[in-house]
């Protein structure tokens, strides 16, 4: 296991891929954070839970970018034929499924963090820069971090499930794209008529863990444990998929 782990972050540092995704992700987040930093009306954002919801901006597409790098780990190698060679390495496949997840779960937290970090910091300038009092605390801060950290490893480990089941690259990217910037959000909120089952989706469950939503998501805590189901299902199953498949 420890060489399909090494073999996997080699992957992964030997490719453009990552570093392309990383800085797309840095460029997004800030120009979301500054828009609606500097779009919204002050007296909206003199409101602790708006001012959240803004910083948040970096754990959300933490997450979109931690679940495409997850998912390409496994499906570039499909599309590319290179995972025929690799299970000839290693025949039981669980493992390589397993080395995957751990990877990119490495990789999607780092993602989390700088995203994370990126966002409070510009958006603090920004609200500064219009005389605006940010209201957050440091364990505000701290909590938007480590949950952008922790929800952006564990969608990671749903893109690398995603990928294993699907395994076709374009259907499995625009898949999870149109799930988080898309149908999960028509699924979460009043309007969508589901009540309270909107805010157990894995995209309002990473939004929880960082504190975002009080009143209409989970606790953070409720929201780690259930992002960590849905992660630990999509790994079963891929695993599962992976094992019962033919490689053409």
């Amino acid at each position: 296991m420890r060489a399909l782990v090494h073999a996997e972050l080699l992957k992964q540092r030997s490719t453009r891929t990552v570093a392309g995704l990383l800085a797309a992700m840095l460029g997004l987040v800030s120009a979301a954070v500054l828009l609606h930093s500097l779009a919204l009306p002050a007296e909206e954002l003199e409101r602790i839970d708006l001012q959240r919801l803004v910083f948040g901006r970096g754990e959300f597409l933490a997450t979109l970018f931690a679940a495409l790098v997850g998912a390409m780990s496994i499906t570039s190698e499909v599309r590319h034929g290179t995972i025929r060679a690799t299970f000839l390495v290693s025949p039981k496949r669980e493992r390589v499924v397993g080395a995957k997840v751990a990877v990119s779960i490495v990789v999607g937290a780092s993602f989390g963090v700088a995203a994370g970090a990126l966002a409070v910091g510009i958006g603090t300038v920004a609200l500064g820069t219009r005389g605006i009092d940010v209201l957050l605390e440091g364990r505000d801060y701290a909590l938007l971090v480590a949950g952008s950290a922790a929800a952006a490893a564990l969608w990671a480990a749903i893109g690398v499930g995603v990928g294993a089941i699907v395994r076709n690259q374009v259907p499995t990217l625009v898949g999870i794209c149109a799930w988080l910037l898309f149908f999960e959000g028509l699924l979460v909120g009043d309007a969508s008529g589901l009540g309270d089952v909107g805010r157990f989706l894995p995209g309002a469950a990473a939004a929880a863990i960082g504190g975002q939503g009080p009143d209409g998501l989970l606790a953070p805590g409720a929201g780690l444990v259930l992002l960590a189901a849905y992660a630990a299902a999509a790994t079963v199953v891929g695993m599962l998929a992976t094992n019962r498949r033919d490689v053409a």
